[in-house]
């Protein structure tokens, strides 16, 4: 799919933001939301009709807001967990109700601590005790929440109650039960997210870095996750930013069938300046990927309707 005009993409960018808000409101209120599990249902299917318009579209939009404002990031970060849930149990292969337990339990993992969670993106000050205490606690407690509001799918519990646990990590993934390798499929997600998202205390780290440290710190029994997420959305996903060998700075468009080798936009010339007329590049061609960049590094207003309109010669 391509974006035709500007209004298209006004359209869909409202309706990716009126998902992350509307989710942002059952998490934040779930005791005043009626039938919630129906309605994270809802807002899965949602997801995936927008996914299915345009995934590389879909990724550009969420990595950008992700990387570059703290605000809403409760919100922000459970539908960006979702997403990149959603796609590697597409990698994996994974049947449909484990995948639906995986992506409802992303969606609602953290909903006892949905305001402290936005508390401490903008927060300069390390968590106080008790903050910590509720961090400690969310996982379990969101389980015991989930269960109170109706959800009924205990893999969805059992994945939302262990997913900051360690000892997912050590069983075998092929030979783990569900529930394990579902949870460890989150807790990876989880990771990552957080490693790109700002807070007020520290930048984003870059998509490329955290991929990394991930399957750095993954045991062989844990590469696989690592390696699932790397090949569904690739080291630098769409919508973050690269510097080329040629010193341009770029945006990523699109994936290509090499995860290290994506489609970019060139914004911005090796002087600094941003090009009069951005323009596509392949980068398993020269000039390629030197290095991924924060958001943070990239002080620049871009117009993403024309960039995203490039998108659709990539491949080509």
């Amino acid at each position: 799919m391509s974006i035709q005009s500007a209004n298209e993409y006004e359209d869909l960018l409202a309706l990716w933001s009126d998902l992350e808000s509307g989710l942002g409101v059952i998490l934040g209120s779930p005791d005043s939301t009626q039938e919630f599990a129906q309605r994270v249902v809802q807002y899965d299917r949602w997801m995936q009709g927008l996914l299915q318009r345009d995934p590389d579209v879909g990724l550009y939009l969420l990595f950008q807001l992700a990387a570059n404002s703290p605000v809403g990031y409760s919100a922000s970060h459970s539908l960006v967990c979702a997403v990149l849930c959603h796609l590697i149990a597409l990698e994996l292969n994974i049947v449909p109700q484990e995948r639906n337990s995986l992506v409802h339990a992303a969606l609602t993992m953290n909903v006892a601590m949905t305001a402290m969670q936005d508390v401490l993106a903008t927060q300069v000050e390390k968590p106080t005790a008790q903050q910590q205490d509720m961090i400690k606690a969310h996982s379990v407690k969101s389980s015991l929440m989930l269960a109170n509001l109706g959800v009924t799918d205990g893999q969805w519990l059992d994945i939302v109650s262990n997913h900051h646990d360690d000892v997912v990590e050590r069983a075998d993934f092929h030979t783990a039960p569900p529930s394990t390798r579902l949870t460890r499929i989150l807790k990876v997600v989880d990771r990552y997210a957080a490693m790109i998202s700002p807070r007020m205390s520290r930048a984003g780290r870059t998509a490329t870095e955290s991929a990394r440290s991930i399957m750095a710190n993954a045991s062989a029994k844990t590469d696989e996750v690592g390696h699932a997420l790397v090949r569904a959305v690739g080291l630098c996903p769409p919508g973050t930013y690269i510097r080329l060998d040629s010193e341009e700075l770029g945006v990523v468009l699109r994936r290509s069938s090499q995860h290290n080798h994506p489609f970019v936009a060139i914004i911005g010339k090796p002087t600094g300046e941003l090009v009069p007329a951005p323009r596509l590049h392949w980068t398993a061609h020269s000039p390629r990927i030197r290095s991924a960049l924060a958001a943070s590094a990239v002080r620049v207003r871009l117009n993403h309707f024309h960039i995203l309109q490039l998108s659709a010669f990539a491949g080509q």
